[in-house]
């Protein structure tokens, strides 16, 4: 196509969306030529305002607050969203006006990544919002894809890593050495692949280190948006709620 799509990228935790919003470019940078990508606009409403409603289970005020985002990058003239915060879908999944943008949902990419690749079992890392929540759980199931978390220690021990560390742009060695124990376990009880769907995980925990094959949403998600952007496949539909199954 002549003329690339604006892509709006919803930001919820900071360190998660400048990766994806640095993915993007970067592709761009490699296909279309150096310096060179599609528009890109960044919005962000700052984390502390959502985080008692984490806490207490109040998705609809923080749905309230992603779907003002959504305007604002409507308003910026992006012609579809990405949000590159897993947890988030949590409340975007919530029943509700329509956002104000077409969106990419991040559950969906991976879950296709995932099918594409022929993994069975997966292991979920990211917040504990999200392992103990529904999102992956049905976007891999609907694919017949079996889904493990690891043990409540452990998934309270990643939760604590993610907020007091990846979320700040804290990378400890130490951090590394858990999650790597923490994704053996998960490859002893039969998983083929690993999820790592907070987007500050793949910071942390590159290919390289993992005991099992990464499904690494950030990157799995700037891919593609950048194939949206550029005309290689279609404007989402999606713009929150369920998705139609």
């Amino acid at each position: 196509m002549s003329t690339p799509r604006h892509l709006g990228i919803l930001a919820h935790s900071v360190e998660g969306a400048t990766l994806c919003f640095r993915e993007f470019c970067r592709q761009g940078f490699t296909e279309l030529g150096p310096h060179d990508h599609p528009d890109v606009t960044l919005d962000c409403i700052a984390l502390a305002r959502s985080m008692s409603a984490w806490d207490s289970g109040d998705h609809v005020s923080i749905r309230a607050t992603l779907a003002e985002s959504v305007r604002r990058l409507a308003g910026a003239g992006a012609d579809f969203f990405v949000c590159p915060d897993n947890t988030a879908h949590l409340a975007l999944e919530l029943p509700g006006a329509p956002l104000a943008l077409p969106g990419l949902h991040i559950a969906e990419v991976v879950a296709d990544e995932a099918q594409g690749r022929g993994h069975q079992t997966v292991g979920v890392l990211g917040t504990r919002y999200l392992m103990d929540g529904s999102v992956y759980r049905t976007a891999l199931g609907r694919r017949g894809i079996v889904v493990e978390v690891p043990d409540l220690g452990d998934r309270l021990l990643v939760n604590g890593i993610i907020f007091d560390e990846l979320v700040n742009g804290v990378l400890s060695a130490s951090s590394r050495t858990e999650f790597v124990r923490v994704i053996a376990a998960l490859a002893e009880g039969g998983c083929d692949a690993v999820a790592l769907v907070c987007t500050e995980i793949p910071l942390l925990v590159t290919p390289e280190v993992s005991p099992l094959p990464t499904l690494d949403s950030t990157r799995l998600l700037a891919s593609a948006a950048f194939d949206v952007a550029v005309g290689r496949q279609p404007v989402p539909v999606w713009r929150g709620g369920a998705v139609p199954g």
